[in-house]
């Protein structure tokens, strides 16, 4: 009985900030959501989804035989499959405001070396995984299906499924968009201590090797698409290793904040 107020004491003044923590994930959570809500609402009203699936796949049908269209083997599929499109444009342009919402939650815990660390990578990430993207349906897409289409016989006509291409073109765009975000981790793992800069240059061979197979693993069973991404790779490690010793020399602890840090 004796130990009960001091494990009152050790409690005290602990559970309203943790709930004042909460309220406040909660409202950055649903200011995300809005965002995301926001910008459905006005994909939904110009172009529209229909608008938007047909630019999804212009990559696509500019390389059918002439006369050939998608098709769909649902009966729901002509309006669920242009409404996950939408869905996923909205998200895509709310993404700054998302990754905002998450800064303004974790940065009032961090030392002002950290906030120069962490908000650079947070707009470098969300700017790779665009550019990304963007590669991916601009240049890759092109390249792709005439390479696929090439190997066709004269005796097939193509009609892609609207849903198995969509499938194909969101794993595409996720294994592009997380491929550019190379820099992101390499400097990352260098300004943890992770791996020394020396260390990362050592790396190289090992990683073009690396980078080869995970192409091989998340892209189509075609060459083109496999160097489209594992070049891009090898590119973007190398810029990756450049970024991270400017972030090494620019984001160090001031002595009072290192010194703050690693007190007890």
């Amino acid at each position: 009985m004796a130990d009960s107020p001091q494990k009152e004491d050790e409690l005290a003044g602990t559970e309203q900030p943790f709930v004042q923590h909460l309220v406040e994930l909660r409202d950055r959570l649903v200011k995300a959501a809005m965002a995301v809500v926001v910008m459905a609402v006005v994909l939904g009203i110009f172009p529209g989804p229909g608008a938007l699936y047909d630019l999804m796949a212009a990559p696509l049908v500019a390389h059918l035989p002439k006369g050939a269209t998608l098709i769909a083997t649902s009966v729901i599929s002509p309006f669920m499959v242009p409404l996950k499109v939408l869905l996923m444009a909205a998200f895509m342009l709310a993404l700054p405001v998302v990754l905002y919402q998450l800064w303004a939650f974790i940065a009032p815990g961090l030392y002002s070396h950290e906030k120069k660390l962490v908000m650079p990578l947070v707009i470098s990430s969300t700017i790779l995984f665009f550019v990304g993207v963007a590669f991916c349906y601009f240049f890759v897409f092109g390249r792709v299906f005439a390479f696929i289409q090439s190997f066709a016989p004269a005796s097939i006509t193509a009609s892609p499924d609207i849903e198995a291409y969509l499938g194909f073109v969101l794993n595409m765009f996720l294994a592009f968009g997380m491929a550019f975000e190379v820099p992101v981790v390499v400097v990352v793992l260098a300004r943890m201590g992770i791996f020394s800069i020396e260390k990362l240059k050592e790396f190289r061979g090992y990683f073009v090797v690396l980078a080869f197979i995970i192409a091989a693993i998340v892209t189509p069973p075609d060459v083109v698409s496999q160097l489209a991404l594992a070049i891009p790779m090898c590119l973007l490690y190398e810029i990756g290793i450049w970024a991270a010793q400017l972030f090494i020399k620019h984001t160090k602890a001031p002595p009072e904040e290192d010194a703050a840090a690693s007190a007890p």
